[in-house]
């Protein structure tokens, strides 16, 4: 897979100090990974389809699980459809730069905080929104710097994009969070989740992946 130029290293640490932050994420994305992400593009894209599909799978198991709740389903069935919509996108780009549809092995982040999620309910609801939202927190970040320094302007206009909507999404998780449980109970653990949500994500994997 073809891989394009890395951007200045200082240039990226200047405008990473100029995006807003996401307050419950407890670490920006260092420049390490934009540098990483940037020479490998096409594995990148190959891995935010592989997220998109896994993301709508999250949405649609959720309802499966708690059907009942009528407020989630209504807003997480949007998402599901959302999600959807952006894997065919970017399978479109994937055809486009002639990458066939493959796995990838995964990085250790999704394992890491799924492990978080505890096994009892309603912990295991609570937990499951919170890991959701951080998730998708994450993605919304890290699609941001890469619209920021991709040297290839239409695909950098793309995920520029996708940034709203994966804003969206993680702030639905939160709220539903906060619907069902109490605020106090929800801002305490989703600041212990986001701990370790870091913590995961403070050793650069080798393989370059959108949660690598």
């Amino acid at each position: 897979m073809e891989k394009s130029k890395i951007q200045n290293p200082k240039l990226i640490d200047s405008v990473l100090t100029q995006l807003p932050t996401i307050n419950a994420l407890k670490q920006p994305t260092s420049s390490a990974w934009v540098e990483q992400a940037i020479a490998n593009l096409d594995i990148i894209l190959l891995d935010h389809s592989h997220c998109e599909r896994k993301a709508a799978g999250v949405a649609l198991n959720m309802m499966f699980r708690y059907p009942s709740n009528t407020k989630m389903v209504r807003e997480l069935t949007a998402i599901a459809r959302e999600e959807l919509e952006h894997f065919e996108l970017v399978n479109q780009w994937l055809e486009r730069r002639n990458i066939p549809l493959a796995p990838l092995p995964p990085p250790p982040y999704g394992a890491g905080l799924k492990a978080q999620v505890r096994p009892k309910e309603p912990e295991r609801f609570l937990d499951s929104l919170l890991v959701t939202g951080l998730i998708e927190a994450r993605s919304h970040e890290r699609l941001g710097l890469l619209a920021a320094h991709c040297p290839e302007p239409e695909l950098a206009k793309f995920y520029r994009g996708l940034m709203a909507s994966e804003a969206r999404h993680y702030g639905i998780y939160w709220v539903l969070a906060a619907t069902y449980f109490d605020k106090e109970i929800v801002m305490q653990r989703l600041d212990e989740l986001a701990i370790v949500e870091s913590e995961l994500l403070a050793t650069l994997h080798p393989e370059p992946r959108i949660h690598s």
